[in-house]
């Protein structure tokens, strides 16, 4: 099948992208390498420098590759910087999409869309939260991936698409930037082997649904597969504090912890967790990988050197 992945040099993306190059799969990459890194590509992989914003350049490129399916991970995803500067959020997470749905439609590719299930349900929403909760996202961001959710709905409907969505929980692993300023497991993990008290804002009781980057992965294969249109989550269905993660850290890596503590980030949402029996029915799909097993195999890419073509 030839695969083309948008945001393929990025840290779940470069995931995605080995995976399919492993089965056999003809791919490209289409990433703007602003947050990329080119060296987590593998060296098959043919790596084409554009913005999914630029939809010429984009349409050129897609309809020189032709390719049957596009996984479609190219976006802004920091929540804090999407406060500050909404429209380029948009820019990037709902024209972008357009574009890309566009392009595929011009050669009949389906789009699967990686979207959001943390920024997306909001803070009123059941827990675990079922793909049929109503979205009502806390920033731009969450608004931006329920919009560009709605464009392939919308596209599914008006063009007989076959177009699929999947909502990540909270994704960690190997490539993800223990320095940047998201990504809680590598961030704690980083400074935890480092002797360093990391910093819990709030009172550390606040949850996540913590999904290890293998485990996503294999939900967009399974999708793939499965050609289905839809919305799955994609998620373990556990919720974690941020207190409890910090304890698992500590006892993965032997290293006692003592946190930190500041005051509550403003609108952080206090829980989340996905509900995933769905993608269990209709994907065949489910996390494997325990809290612990995952944490240690970030701390050893991290002791490693954090290098690019780490293994998932």
């Amino acid at each position: 099948m030839r695969v083309v992945v948008t945001g393929g040099a990025g840290f779940i993306g470069s995931h995605v992208t080995d995976a399919f190059l492993a089965r056999g799969d003809d791919l490209a990459v289409i990433d703007d390498l602003s947050a990329g890194h080119l060296g987590r590509l593998d060296d098959r992989v043919s790596l084409h420098k554009v913005s999914v914003t630029d939809a010429d350049s984009l349409n050129e490129v897609i309809g020189a590759i032709k390719p049957e399916l596009i996984c479609h991970l190219a976006a802004q995803i920091d929540v804090r910087a999407s406060v500050g500067h909404p429209a380029a959020d948009a820019q990037a997470n709902v024209i972008g999409t357009i574009n890309v749905l566009e392009a595929a439609r011009g050669v009949d590719a389906r789009v699967l869309l990686c979207s959001t299930g943390g920024a997306l349900y909001g803070r009123d929403a059941p827990i675990p939260s079922l793909e049929d909760v109503l979205p009502l996202p806390e920033s731009p961001y969450g608004i931006a991936k329920h919009c560009a959710e709605q464009y392939v709905g919308l596209y599914n409907r008006l063009h007989q698409a076959s177009h699929t969505v999947l909502r990540l929980a909270n994704v960690y692993g190997p490539r993800q930037d223990p320095s940047g300023e998201s990504g809680v497991v590598p961030i704690f993990c980083s400074q935890i082997l480092g002797g360093i008290r990391p910093t819990i804002f709030g009172d550390g009781r606040q949850t996540r649904d913590l999904v290890y980057v293998g485990d996503a992965v294999a939900a967009f294969i399974a999708a793939a597969d499965q050609h289905m249109p839809g919305t799955w989550n994609i998620g373990t269905g556990v919720e974690v504090s941020v207190i409890e993660l910090a304890n698992v850290i500590g006892d993965v890596t032997g290293n006692p912890v003592e946190p930190l503590f500041a005051p509550a980030r403003p609108g952080e949402l206090q829980r989340s967790a996905l509900a995933v029996e769905r993608a269990r029915r209709d994907l065949g799909w489910q996390a494997k990988t325990g809290l612990a097993d995952g944490i240690r195999a970030v701390c050893q890419w991290i002791e490693a050197g954090t290098p690019d073509r780490a293994p998932a």
